[in-house]
């Protein structure tokens, strides 16, 4: 239960990052509310998954997954390049993740 409630908080650590951008600077309401609240429930969603989990591993995960859902969303949506060299550091991220989750179960 708590990976899953950590799971949640890097998706939200995707959508806060991707509105932070789309912001333009918190000059645009509607962007920048959704990026505090998203920060917001992001932050407490992992608070609660710490209670359980290590502390390395809660905030490896759920930085990696906000590192990798930004990257892949900045891809796809944004333009950003994919050039061979940032997908494999992709894959790096995800990988160390993958480990960092089979190591702390």
């Amino acid at each position: 239960m708590y990976w899953i409630i950590l799971f949640v908080a890097g998706l939200l650590e995707v959508v806060w990052a991707f509105y932070m951008k789309r912001s333009d600077g918190f000059t645009l309401l509607i962007p920048s509310a959704i990026t505090v609240i998203a920060m917001i429930a992001s932050g407490v969603l992992l608070s609660l998954s710490m209670k359980v989990l290590p502390l390395g591993a809660a905030y490896t995960v759920w930085t990696g997954i906000g590192a990798v859902g930004s990257f892949l969303l900045g891809m796809a949506i944004l333009g950003e390049p994919a050039s061979p060299m940032r997908l494999a550091a992709g894959a790096l991220i995800v990988s160390g993740i993958l480990m960092m989750k089979l190591a702390s179960t």
